[in-house]
């Protein structure tokens, strides 16, 4: 067999894809590999990845203008040509993460997609990805679709890469750089939902915010990040906080308020009790098994504006939810492993991580 070189590009694009390859990058690192982030200019991800120190490409130096198929496409075209231009020139081994362009399979260089959103959520995104594929790599939840033959399931999170215990630990100095910890507090999240999967997806409106911040603000503070426009009655209520420090931030919440998908999973993860309030409750399989299976949060249809006010104020009132949900959370993380040094294995002994997995699936679980 013809030996590997060392070089590994890992593409990025969006931050949480940059947490779930920091933790593996570096093991990496210090494993000999040389790694290369191709990264989209895409709101911190660039600046996450200089801060880090990492070597990268920009792929893609813009947000794609309008939400058109042909945007879209055209958009694709452009960052795939970027991609091909940095394959020719660096001829990396393999390439992971959450883009797969057609040109990598006639330049001969593997990918590995991962992703967590089932097939149906993001149809886009599987076709113009698995296709080009080599593997796929995907929670043992999730749903590829007809894809499901070329992947390769684990019994984990992508949020598990970074916030395992083995790889996270929370610094409560970290959060009293920003606040007090001394009293409970609630983050509220509003995310943009402009992505390409998002279309026709509904969120948090400015009177169903108002109404949970009326029901929580007697019992705990309340801070808000968000990715849009805030209106002039919750800027109180803002706070910035840099993006290395938001896990410390949410890992010391007494609740998760949000129509963010990854924020409510990252909270879950964590034992921090979530409340997802978004048309994608229902369709995507590793949220629903952190709400159905764990009961460490609760997803909300847009229709159901009633019950998310009763799940919150029942939320709110209830005294030992820190022991409960840290009892859910510790049930949850006796059954996954840990995704980072799963990736790490599976990366640097590719394609034999592949067979093996395939031959004997429960190898992750060496990986606890």
């Amino acid at each position: 067999m013809k030996k590997r070189n060392n070089r590994i590009a890992i593409f990025v694009g969006h931050p949480a894809h940059f947490h779930l390859f920091k933790n593996v990058a570096n093991r990496l690192i210090e494993k000999g590999f040389q790694i290369d982030f191709l990264v989209k200019r895409k709101d911190i991800v660039e600046q996450l990845v200089i801060d880090a120190g990492y070597n990268y490409y920009i792929v893609r130096s813009q947000e794609r203008q309008g939400s058109t198929r042909l945007s879209l496409v055209w958009a694709l075209i452009k960052m795939f040509w970027n991609m091909t231009v940095y394959g020719l020139k660096r001829r990396p081994s393999l390439l992971i993460g959450t883009c797969g362009p057609i040109t990598y399979k006639l330049l001969g260089i593997p990918v590995i997609t991962t992703n967590e959103d089932d097939a149906n959520v993001v149809p886009r995104f599987v076709k113009t990805n698995y296709p080009f594929s080599s593997v796929i790599l995907a929670p043992n939840v999730c749903d590829c679709g007809k894809w499901n033959q070329k992947a390769i399931k684990y019994a984990s999170y992508q949020e598990l890469a970074y916030l395992h215990p083995q790889n996270f630990q929370a610094d409560k100095t970290v959060v009293e750089k920003y606040f007090s910890t001394n009293q409970s507090y609630c983050i509220i999240r509003f995310a943009k939902l402009n992505a390409h999967h998002d279309n026709g997806i509904k969120g948090l409106t400015t009177k169903i915010a108002q109404r949970i911040i009326d029901i929580i603000k007697p019992y705990m503070n309340i801070y808000i990040t968000s990715e849009r426009e805030l209106e002039p009655q919750f800027e109180r209520y803002r706070i910035k906080i840099s993006p290395v420090d938001m896990h410390h931030v949410m890992a010391f919440a007494s609740l998760y308020v949000g129509d963010s998908q990854t924020m409510a999973a990252e909270a879950g993860v964590l034992g921090v009790p979530f409340v997802r309030f978004n048309d994608f409750v229902g369709k995507i399989g590793y949220l629903k098994d952190l709400e159905v299976r764990y009961h460490l949060g609760y997803g909300v249809k847009t229709c159901d504006v009633d019950c998310l006010y009763e799940i919150v104020d029942k939320l709110v009132k209830m005294s030992n939810k820190k022991q409960v949900f840290l009892e859910r959370r510790l049930q949850m993380l006796s059954d996954k492993i840990d995704y980072s040094a799963f990736l790490t294995w599976f990366i640097e002994n590719y394609p034999e991580s592949k067979a093996e997995m395939e031959r004997n699936p429960n190898y992750q679980f060496n990986f606890k």
